[in-house]
This record gives C-alpha cells, sequence and structure tokens, in this order.
C-alpha cells in the first residue's frame, strides 16, 4: 500500500522532532559533565577516540589483534589512574594530573597505526 506524500511528511517531521528530543536531552547530560569535570571529560574523550582508533586499525589490519589489547590494556591502566586521581579530589583531577595523563596518552597514541 502507497503512502500519500502528505503521510510520508508527517511521518518524516515526527521522526525529525523525536532525534531533536532525544539529542537535546543527551546535549543536556554531557553539558553538565563537561562543565563540572572539564579536566576530566578531556581525558576520557581521548580514551575514547583512541579505541576508536585502535578499532579502525585492527580492522583495517594495521594491528594485529594482541597488539590491539596491549594498547587497550594500556589505556585501560589510565583511565584507573584518571579514576583514583579524582577519587582523591573530590572527582576532579588537577591540571598537572590531566598532564601527566595526557603524556600517556601521547605514549599511547604514537603506537597506534604504526
Amino acid at each position: 500500500m502507497l503512502k500519500s506524500n502528505r503521510h510520508r511528511k508527517a511521518e518524516f517531521a515526527a521522526l525529525l522532532v523525536a532525534l531533536f528530543a532525544a539529542s537535546a536531552n543527551s546535549a543536556m547530560a554531557d553539558s553538565k559533565w563537561e562543565k563540572t569535570h572539564p579536566r576530566r571529560d578531556q581525558v576520557n574523550d581521548r580514551l575514547a577516540r583512541q579505541n576508536h582508533r585502535i578499532t579502525q586499525e585492527r580492522k583495517e589490519g594495521d594491528l594485529t589483534k594482541e597488539q590491539a589489547v596491549a594498547l587497550r590494556k594500556q589505556d585501560h591502566q589510565i583511565r584507573k589512574e584518571e579514576r583514583t586521581m579524582a577519587a582523591q579530589h573530590d572527582g576532579h583531577i588537577t591540571k598537572s594530573e590531566q598532564h601527566a595523563l595526557n603524556q600517556q596518552e601521547n605514549s599511547v597514541s604514537q603506537q597506534i597505526g604504526k
């Protein structure tokens, strides 16, 4: 059964409204985290991007399974350290801690895709 053009437009509009509402809710949650924990957010966003890069390099065959596992293990250790640091400062990390974590992430980043 063919839908009328008007019916398709109404469905499309409803879909857009639902998508907009969902994205607005998730953006508000992200904004709160970013505002209250900007250093942790930066570190964790970077870890997420590195994880994505590891996945891509593995799919493309540039990393072996063992290399990907080792890199993810290093990233997991950085994340664990970030949580430990935050636990010592009421959920926040200092600039110097952020700097130290970023240096560790730099080391892992350089190993991805070699």
